[in-house]
């Protein structure tokens, strides 16, 4: 069965009925100066090289080139084969520190654009599985529940900063608490948990969680941003870098520590962001040996598409209209007008 894939581009076809008013209107103002200026016959017959009704043949020329663009962009297309195959996948979890110590620059730009950089590749790299988004800093909040519509986690992510949490802090234990209550909660696998953070504020309660996790069945991975050097914070309101009660700079640095210890109590993999991609594909190794869980069956169905045709056939019918002479105009030799 045919069928256009892109079936909205054919709204595009109703430029034509506005050429063809276009066209009429044009016709009926030449008629008529020329009415003005004489005889319409006489005055047709002294101009060179005419051929009446050549300017119609290339103007249906133009219309046929438009109509075929315009159903090559909409992609003709007829399936030819349907496939069914057996999803399975798991539900993954990836929770954000977006602490101002995010906002440090030790990592270029920063370390909450990098971050938000690798979840974008992440959720490039996934197929089947469930997502969800967790932000934290003085608190956790459920930004994204579990879903597959990875672009409607990829459209929230871009507006998270440190400003839509007033509570300042990294609380990971109660992230990894978080996480777990937005877990199916009738299955003890099937599930992952990526923190992202620099670790620097220190969770007693971090490690008693995410054990508590892992013994629920859940694989928690940690991410560190940042470097153990750090970075001098600047303050986003006075544009000045942050000083203690000391009056000496405030550094934040990576407590890669921390989320290593993080990382072996919930059974995972610790990984420092230096290139995204790596990252991404590791994380992503790790999700794909992790036991996946039955989805159900999914079609696929492949399709034959025909758009080349029709934009061969557009072209051809543009190249014939550039190609026609259109009228060369002459000097009446009677009256000396332009014809």
């Amino acid at each position: 069965m045919f069928q256009f894939q892109h079936i909205g581009h054919l709204y595009a076809l109703g430029l034509l009925p506005l050429m063809v008013v276009l066209y009429l209107s044009v016709i009926y103002w030449r008629r008529t100066k020329l009415r003005k200026m004489g005889d319409e016959r006489l005055i047709g017959e002294q101009i060179r090289g005419n051929i009446p009704g050549r300017n119609t043949f290339k103007f249906i020329l133009m219309a046929i080139a438009l109509t075929t663009i315009i159903i090559g962009w909409a992609n003709l297309r007829m399936g030819d084969k349907a496939e069914k195959t057996q999803r399975k996948g798991i539900d993954v979890i990836v929770a954000l520190d977006v602490s101002k110590s995010m906002l440090a620059t030790d990592i270029q730009p920063d370390r909450l654009t990098r971050a938000k950089q690798l979840i974008m590749r992440l959720t490039d790299k996934l197929q089947n599985d469930r997502l969800a988004l967790i932000v934290f800093a003085g608190r956790p909040y459920l930004q994204v529940p579990l879903t597959i519509d990875y672009s409607a986690v990829k459209m929230l992510l871009s507006n998270v900063s440190p400003d839509m949490i007033p509570t300042q802090g990294t609380v990971i234990g109660e992230a990894v608490d978080m996480a777990m209550k937005s877990f199916t909660q009738n299955e003890r696998k099937y599930k992952s948990l990526i923190i992202i953070s620099d670790g620097e504020d220190h969770d007693e309660n971090a490690i008693a969680k995410t054990k508590e996790a892992a013994d629920a069945g859940v694989i928690v991975h940690t991410i560190g941003i940042g470097s153990p050097q750090g970075a001098p914070l600047l303050d986003p309101v006075t544009k000045q870098y942050k000083i203690d009660d000391d009056g000496n700079q405030v550094i934040s640095k990576l407590n890669e520590e921390e989320l290593k210890n993080i990382a072996m109590a919930g059974h995972g993999s610790y990984s420092l962001l230096q290139n995204t991609d790596e990252v991404a594909s590791k994380i992503i190794g790790d999700i794909e040996a992790m036991e996946q869980k039955d989805l159900g069956m999914v079609s696929y169905v492949d399709y034959t598409s025909y758009f080349q045709y029709f934009l061969v056939i557009g072209f051809l019918m543009l190249l014939a209209e550039w190609l026609l002479p259109g009228t060369k105009k002459t000097k009446n030799s009677i009256n000396g007008t332009i014809a």
